[in-house]
């Protein structure tokens, strides 16, 4: 019988409820990955014309309902479009670094430029969901990425150290940025979405990535906006953030979050995140990236049945998948060994 998708499945687990049916979840799949599982190329598409974007969507939303998704994950993310931008993934310095760099930094222009882009995609995402589909997702990285792709995440602490006023500023202009970026997109597709995200890595194995006064003090007033934003248009938040982040959870949990995602097993067994957390917010993946590309198929398929029936009978709201996202680099047979693992739980469950 084909998989009839039902996103009020994955709705059920935003509310922290366990659903009838266990929900697939992943934070990203890398297109290309997608190619070589359906066998068609397609992901150049993505920075095409309107037709192209048809086309790319179509395949998208075709390998999250082959592989039995009861929503399409996808977003666009912000630092693409900042001018100067790099400094995130390259550890550079970014383009603002003193107050003149700030005040001659094109604020007011981004959001167009933005939309320019990211407008014509989330039309084609709409158009091309399958029968009882919604979208997760929504406007990619968080204020903590941003700030680290406008200054530089080794450049960061000489700001807040010798103007702390600027550094205060620029994470104000960060979230003032965000905001009208979001607010457009609440207005024009919300209801496509049956939840919000953005990714915001905080942390990495051992620590935070920034000290915890930067989290405190600059990040999480500008959550706020985002989330309490999110909540008025009626859609739950997810926050998806990696790394050694529980000094700052249970803070993340009274700004508003509904759900977690992203774990590794060497930072905490995913166990400990149902244990403490599982009263108030979802909890989504389980399974850590590692172990999904070192182990063979059957090893992945035993284990993803065992420890996914555990993590969906002790948690309230619970969504299987990798502890990450799923980039090219894994194996196609280990992901869909995991997804027969949840199939076979779907089969009793």
């Amino acid at each position: 019988m084909e998989f009839q998708a039902d996103y009020l499945h994955f709705a059920a687990v935003m509310k922290n409820d366990r659903p009838a049916r266990l929900p697939i979840y992943e934070h990203l799949i890398n297109a290309t990955f997608m190619e070589k599982a359906l066998e068609v190329p397609f992901a150049d598409l993505e920075r095409g014309n309107c037709a192209d974007l048809d086309e790319f969507f179509r395949h998208y939303c075709r390998f999250f309902k082959a592989m039995t998704y009861d929503v399409v994950s996808y977003e666009v993310c912000i630092t693409p479009f900042l001018p100067g931008s790099g400094a995130l993934v390259s550890g550079k310095p970014g383009p603002i670094q003193g107050r003149a760099d700030m005040e001659d930094y094109p604020w007011d222009e981004l959001p167009d430029i933005f939309w320019r882009d990211a407008g014509p995609k989330f039309e084609a995402l709409a158009a091309a969901l399958p029968e009882g589909m919604k979208a997760a997702g929504g406007i990619g990285n968080g204020v903590f990425e941003i700030a680290q792709d406008l200054t530089g995440l080794a450049y960061l602490p000489y700001m807040q150290a010798e103007d702390p006023e600027l550094y205060a500023e620029l994470f104000n202009r960060i979230g003032t940025l965000m905001a009208r970026i979001w607010d457009t997109f609440l207005k024009r597709h919300a209801e496509v979405f049956v939840a919000c995200r953005f990714g915001d890595d905080l942390g990495f194995k051992s620590s935070l990535l920034t000290n915890p006064s930067t989290v405190f003090d600059n990040i999480l007033p500008q959550y706020r906006r985002i989330i309490d934003a999110v909540h008025a248009a009626g859609k739950p938040f997810i926050w998806h953030s990696c790394g050694c982040i529980f000094l700052v959870m249970e803070a993340m949990i009274e700004a508003g979050i509904d759900a977690k995602h992203s774990n590794e097993d060497n930072i905490a067994p995913f166990m400990k995140w149902i244990d403490d957390y599982n009263a108030r917010i979802a909890l989504l993946g389980g399974f850590d990236l590692g172990f999904l590309c070192q182990s063979s198929p059957s090893e992945i398929t035993a284990a993803v049945v065992e420890q996914g029936r555990e993590f969906r009978a002790k948690a309230r709201g619970y969504a299987l998948g990798s502890g990450n996202s799923i980039p090219d680099y894994v194996p196609v047979e280990n992901y869909l060994a995991m997804i027969e693992g949840a199939r076979k739980i779907r089969e009793v469950n």
